[in-house]
């Protein structure tokens, strides 16, 4: 498992450095790059490959979208981190952006990061006739707006310091982590012209992965050490977040995550045989708070 995903993790950012070299040399590219590598474990970009390899996808074709959700999760990470949002200074083990370069500085990279994803998807380089491309930058944007990644963190810093009830928590995290993992497991679909029925089916999938990985990252947070995780642990009850935790406490928060797990493994066992790799998946997600 670790040597597959070190491999999607390595392909991703070769695919991703020699794409940014090819790009007109401005003083943003630094930073940028700083953002991307080594980055983390590429988790999504894994998903996305084991829904891939269900439907006979390419897998160098799936390296190329999935570095393009990247971009929009380094940008993202960029922004949270920002003073004005959840005020990271440690971020994949090192400086956060806004912390190495500045805060001005971090916001144009961010954004930089998110516009060059679609910049990826559009390429006439990746090997997809133009309707289907069309759909996946249309995903990818709801994923990434103000439906998806932009609008669940400004539920998250809307809901600090509130009693929340649990449907809403679960709206803000699936929205805020469950939509980019949404993405990862339509995009495979879309690019072997599955039927919309079957495609509507993994989008949920997938937000029911996100949302186990956000809940893993949450009890992370609560008992995690910062030196292995890369980041400062211990802060979500500091700030008064609204996660599973503060409504259902630790201990009925990964009771809650199993089920979802076992959830997640039936659905997709009902639409695809060959489920091996994406369980394996699943176990490494959650296993990751122990």
């Amino acid at each position: 498992m670790q040597n597959n995903i070190n491999k999607i993790a390595s392909d991703t950012n070769i695919f991703l450095k020699k794409y940014l070299k090819l790009q007109k040399k401005t003083n943003l590219i630094f930073p940028m790059s700083y953002g991307l590598f080594p980055g983390g474990k590429k988790i999504r970009s894994k998903i996305l490959i084991d829904v891939g390899k269900m439907f006979g996808v390419q897998y160098n074709l799936l390296i190329k979208v999935g570095a393009a959700v990247e971009c929009i999760h380094a940008y993202s990470l960029v922004h949270d981190d920002l003073p004005c949002m959840d005020n990271d200074t440690i971020r994949r083990g090192k400086a956060s952006m806004h912390v190495k370069y500045g805060e001005s500085t971090a916001v144009l990279a961010g954004n930089s990061l998110l516009t060059i994803a679609f910049e990826i998807l559009s390429d006439k380089k990746l090997k997809l006739n133009e309707s289907i491309k069309t759909k996946l930058i249309k995903k990818l944007s709801q994923c990434a707006g103000h439906t998806g990644v932009a609008g669940g963190q400004f539920l998250d810093l809307n809901f600090e310091k509130k009693k929340i009830p649990l449907k809403k928590i679960i709206d803000m995290q699936i929205k805020k982590t469950g939509k980019l993992f949404s993405f990862c497991c339509l995009a495979p679909l879309l690019i072997a012209k599955k039927n919309n029925n079957l495609v509507r089916q993994f989008e949920t999938i997938g937000l029911d992965i996100g949302l186990l990985f956000q809940i893993a990252d949450d009890l992370i947070d609560f008992r995690g050490n910062s030196k292995k995780v890369g980041k400062k642990t211990k802060k979500d009850q500091k700030k008064g977040k609204a996660t599973l935790i503060s409504l259902l406490g630790y201990e009925n928060t990964i009771k809650y995550a199993v089920k979802l797990k076992i959830k997640i493994k039936k659905k997709i066992e009902k639409y695809a045989n060959n489920s091996n790799r994406i369980n394996t998946t699943l176990e490494y997600i959650l296993n990751r708070i122990k």
